[in-house]
C-alpha cells in the first residue's frame, strides 16, 4: 500500500521566513511529498475494482467495475469513475459510468489496475490494487506453403513463400531460411498468423529446400521441409532422320530423332509428317525421344517435332525425306501399270465382242431349227482359216427335203460356217 499522505509542519515555513534561503534539500523533498500527497492517500475499503475474466486471454476482451460499498452509495452526489493501469489512465478519463471495457488486450497489458471515485463533497478515494496477467497462447502447427502451388515455379517467375500457425497470440516473429542448414532469408514480425516471404524473379539457385518458424515467446515452432523446383521452358527442338543408307527405299526402317537442347523434364515430344501426327514419345529425365517408322513410297515428304514440358511447346523446323524407288521396282510398277490400263480398256471390248459371237450362234441355231423358212441358196465359197496349215473343205449340211407341189422338189442345204464365225470373232478381238 502507498503511504500516507503528509502535512507539511509550520516550522518549515517558519525556517524559510524571507531574507533568508531555505536549503535545497528540504525544498526538493517538500516537492516530492506534495507529488505523491494524492496517489499516496489511502486505499478506502469501500471502493473495490473486479475484472472479467480474471484472467484474460490475449487477444480477447476484458471488462473493469468500480464497485462502491452501500455506505457510500447513500451520499447521493454524483460519482465519477477513473481507471488507471499502474500509473497511466484507461479510457476516456472519467466518467460516470462504473464499467470500462477492453476490446482487446494482449500480453504487454499485463500489470497493477486500480481505480478512483470522486466527488464534490468529498475526497477522492482509490480502490485497492489488483494484478492481472494476460494469458497468452503458444504458437502451435506451423507450415510452409508456395506459391505457386506445388514448388513448382517457372524461371524468371516471382516465388511466395508463405508461413502460417494454426494459433498462437500476440505478435509473431516470423522467420524464413534456406537449405538443411538453414541460410536465413528474413525474419518479420507481425500481429498475424500468416506472414509471406517472396522472391521477386527465381533463378536456377533458387531450386532448394525452404522452412519458416514462427515465436510469439514461448518457444519457436518450425515447419516441414518444403521443395521448390525451377523450371525452364523447351528450347526449340532439332529433328533429325536416320536411314541405314545414303538414299532410302521402300521397306527400309527409318529413325525419327527429336532433341531439345534446354528444358525441365518431363518433355513429351511429338512427330509430324505434313502435319498428320504420327506418334509420341516422352522423356523423364531430359534428353531427346525417337519414333522408329517403315518406309513406303507414300512417306516421301515434309517431317517435323514438337517439344512440350508444360511450359509452352515449341516446334522444330521441316526436314525434306524422299523415298527412291528401285530400276527393277519401276519396271514391275511400269508393266503392272500398263496392264492394269489393257485391262480396263480392252475389257469392255473383249466382253462386247464375245456377247456379238454368242448371238451369231444363238441366232445360227434357230435358222437351223426352223424348217419352215427356206433361206436363199448359199453361195460357196473357199472359207479363210487363222492358224490353220491346210484349208479345210466346205462342209455342207443336207437337213431337210420338202415336196412342194407336182414334180418339183426343193431341197434346203445349210454351210456350216461355225469355224468362219470363230474366225471373225477372233479378227476382230486382235
Amino acid at each position: 500500500m502507498p503511504p500516507p499522505s503528509v502535512k507539511l509542519d509550520s516550522s518549515f515555513a517558519e525556517k524559510a521566513s524571507p531574507g533568508t534561503v531555505p536549503n535545497p534539500v528540504l525544498m526538493l523533498l517538500a516537492l516530492v511529498l506534495l507529488m505523491c500527497a494524492a496517489p499516496c492517500e489511502p486505499a478506502s475499503e469501500a471502493l473495490l475494482l473486479t475484472a472479467r475474466p480474471s484472467r484474460p486471454k490475449e487477444g480477447g476482451s476484458m471488462t473493469l467495475t468500480c464497485e462502491m460499498q452501500a455506505t457510500s452509495q447513500k451520499l447521493g452526489a454524483p460519482v465519477q469513475f477513473c481507471f488507471f493501469r499502474e500509473s497511466q489512465a484507461l479510457g476516456q478519463g472519467c466518467s460516470h459510468s462504473p464499467e470500462l471495457q477492453l476490446p482487446t488486450v494482449w500480453r504487454k497489458d499485463s500489470g497493477s489496475y486500480w481505480c478512483k471515485a470522486k466527488t464534490l463533497a468529498i475526497r477522492v478515494t482509490w480502490s485497492p490494487r489488483i494484478q492481472i496477467q494476460v494469458q497468452g497462447v503458444p504458437v502451435w502447427n506451423v507450415s510452409l506453403e508456395t506459391q505457386p502451388p506445388g514448388g513448382q515455379v517457372q524461371k524468371g517467375k516471382k516465388l511466395v513463400l508463405i508461413c502460417l500457425a494454426t494459433q498462437g497470440t500476440g505478435d509473431i516473429t516470423f522467420s524464413w531460411y534456406k537449405g538443411v542448414l538453414g541460410l536465413i532469408l528474413e525474419t518479420k514480425t507481425q500481429r498475424s498468423l500468416t506472414a509471406k516471404f517472396e522472391i521477386p524473379a527465381v533463378t536456377d539457385s533458387d531450386a532448394e529446400n525452404y522452412f519458416c518458424t514462427a515465436d510469439n515467446g514461448y518457444h519457436p515452432s518450425i515447419s516441414e521441409l518444403v521443395s521448390v523446383t525451377v523450371r525452364s521452358p523447351v528450347s526449340r527442338p532439332v529433328l533429325t532422320l536416320g536411314a541405314p543408307g545414303a538414299q532410302a527405299f521402300p521397306g527400309d526402317m527409318m529413325e525419327l530423332r527429336c532433341e531439345a537442347q534446354s528444358g525441365s523434364p518431363p518433355i513429351r515430344y511429338r512427330f509430324y509428317h505434313e502435319d498428320i501426327i504420327l506418334g509420341s514419345n516422352s522423356t523423364l529425365s531430359g534428353g531427346g525421344a525417337s519414333f522408329n517408322l517403315s518406309l513406303t513410297t507414300e512417306h516421301s515428304g515434309n517431317y517435323s517435332c514438337e517439344a512440350d514440358n508444360g511450359l509452352g511447346a515449341q516446334r522444330s523446323e521441316a526436314v525434306m525425306l524422299s523415298v527412291t524407288v528401285p530400276v527393277e521396282d519401276r519396271k514391275e510398277l511400269l508393266a503392272s501399270g500398263v496392264l492394269e490400263g489393257l485391262l480396263g480398256t480392252l475389257g469392255p471390248t473383249v466382253m462386247a465382242l464375245s456377247l456379238c459371237c454368242w448371238l451369231k450362234k444363238r441366232l445360227g441355231r434357230r435358222e437351223a431349227e426352223d424348217p419352215g423358212r427356206i433361206p436363199p441358196s448359199p453361195v460357196p465359197q473357199v472359207p479363210n482359216y487363222i492358224n490353220s496349215a491346210v484349208p479345210l473343205q466346205e462342209q455342207f449340211v443336207y437337213e431337210n427335203v420338202n415336196v412342194v407341189s407336182g414334180d418339183e422338189v426343193y431341197s434346203l442345204v445349210y454351210h456350216r460356217q461355225q469355224e468362219r464365225q470363230a474366225a471373225e470373232c477372233l479378227s476382230h478381238l486382235f
